[in-house]
């Protein structure tokens, strides 16, 4: 699978979405104690990386997130031109697209449940709706905000955005185009979000910064064009 760069103020859709945004606070996380998509049982993960199952699946080393490349979408990563750092991890296609970012949580906690305000705050605030559904992560928002395009043409970017609480981190998956408009008919994608392994470290970092980022060994991003 071709592993594509993407510049940070590029988005999926025009836009990639900016309700997905995580305020960091003055709290610290305490520190440890010292493929085939159709492989394993993808219905357990996400995983921590520290206790990924012998389920044979390939998965790309991305830093904090460990990835399996997926047939007929496309790897990509989201950069900080400024910075050089990698912001996010996204796999696309023509339908819609999967944006997945990990952040530190404490040890015990529901970090996810903290930041569901923030986002719907921000959904409001730019002028659009946030509204809770149960999905299979459980509880998740569906955000709609007004946006515009590159062209000058406005419409609205429907967005997922669901959170997973994992062992001193949140994984934070964002749906867009059609998994975001028909979550029926998002049951691949979910799958994808399941395979994911994150990877937090022992340092202490604080909560609800995100973990870093970074290009697999060897890896020769081609850049994205801005549209």
């Amino acid at each position: 699978m071709r592993l594509r760069r993407k510049a940070a103020d590029q988005v999926v859709e025009d836009a990639v979405d900016e309700t997905t945004g995580v305020d960091a606070t003055d709290r610290v996380a305490e520190a440890d104690e010292v493929g085939d998509t159709a492989a394993g049982d993808s219905t357990a993960g996400p995983f921590d990386a520290d206790d990924l199952p012998d389920d044979g699946v390939a998965r790309l080393d991305l830093g904090s997130l460990l990835v399996v490349p997926s047939e007929g979408r496309e790897l990509r990563v989201q950069v900080d031109e400024q910075s050089g750092a990698v912001r996010a991890v996204l796999l696309a296609s023509d339908e819609g697209a999967l944006e997945l970012r990990a952040f530190a949580a404490p040890r015990n906690g529901d970090l996810w449940s903290e930041i569901r305000p923030q986002i719907a705050a921000d959904a409001a605030r730019r002028g659009g709706t946030a509204t809770e559904r149960e999905g299979r992560f459980g509880t998740e928002l569906v955000c709609e905000v007004r946006m515009t395009r590159a062209d000058g043409a406005t419409g609205t970017q429907t967005s997922r955005v669901i959170g997973i609480n994992g062992p001193r981190w949140l994984l934070r998956a964002t749906l867009l185009g059609d998994p975001a408009r028909d979550p029926d008919t998002a049951g691949a994608w979910e799958a994808a979000i399941a395979q994911v392994a994150v990877r937090r470290g022992a340092h202490a970092m604080p909560v609800g910064e995100q973990l870093p980022l970074s290009l697999p060994e060897g890896a020769t991003p081609r850049a994205v064009p801005a549209s």
